[in-house]
């Protein structure tokens, strides 16, 4: 049987909802569903429209109020749902949530940006180098791993609408890029490059500013990362760029 996931940040579940999301999400009826940067609390939103869709709801959101925040919505009830990943200062940033199924698990993770600032892009390091710690230790108990989200990091030129200018850029840093890397080196796909090797001008995200989404310069930030051992599953690896309740839009990938 075939299982459908998308991730996608939202930028606010509630802006997100304004805009279509629930009717979105009846048409394209995922399985999973990963959103990041919720930006609310589960009890600020009316959740009954997305249960009405066949969805249970699992919900971890940061301690600050309006930021950050992840959630998985799946159709099957997973044998066990992990809120955080056990370390103080991510998990009160509402950044990791994890779904676990018979044969695989999947995750919905916001990595930090480090836009804003020296002290946020060393915040980004820190979590870089110790969430390769928590995956390298998880996959040896859960081999199948799913890991969707918004890891703010463009892997390759070709993902990126102007690689030059942006040489410098939190998301596009030597050595972020080089995390991302050794991360895939360790027992990880890609599983949009893999399909799509060659795929140009497909981003996940665009600046509200000068106009960017309608002249598509993105950026490619998005990502299903699986297991190696997963590959053969993998059938189908898409980046939805019409679909719009965001300055992201959503990515999919099928399972069989």
């Amino acid at each position: 049987m075939a299982v459908n996931i998308i991730s996608y940040n939202i930028n606010g579940i509630r802006a997100a909802e304004r805009k279509g999301l629930s009717e979105w999400l009846r048409e394209a009826q995922p399985d999973i569903a990963c959103f990041q940067e919720v930006k609310a609390n589960d009890d600020q939103v009316d959740l009954t429209v997305y249960e009405d869709l066949g969805y249970h709801i699992f919900w971890h959101s940061a301690e600050k109020k309006g930021y950050s925040g992840v959630a998985i919505f799946s159709k099957e009830q997973p044998k066990h749902v992990e809120i955080g990943c056990g370390i103080e200062k991510y998990d009160r940033e509402g950044r990791v949530i994890r779904a676990d199924y018979e044969n695989f698990s999947v995750m919905s993770v916001y990595m930090p940006s480090g836009s804003s600032g020296d002290v946020r892009q060393d915040f980004k390091m820190e979590w870089l180098a110790d969430f390769d710690d928590y995956i390298q230790k998880l996959k040896k108990e859960i081999p199948n791993l799913v890991i969707s989200g918004d890891y703010n990091i463009c892997h390759q030129a070709i993902d990126i609408h102007d690689p030059v200018r942006n040489k410098n850029s939190s998301g596009f840093l030597p050595e972020e890029r080089e995390w991302m890397s050794q991360f895939l080196d360790k027992g990880f796909i890609d599983s949009f490059r893999n399909l799509n090797p060659d795929a140009k001008d497909e981003y996940s995200w665009w600046s509200y500013r000068a106009n960017a989404r309608n002249n598509n310069k993105g950026w490619r930030i998005d990502y299903h990362m699986i297991s190696e051992s997963l590959q053969d599953r993998l059938n189908k690896a898409n980046i939805l760029q019409h679909v719009k309740h965001s300055d992201h839009c959503p990515i999919e990938i099928t399972l069989s």
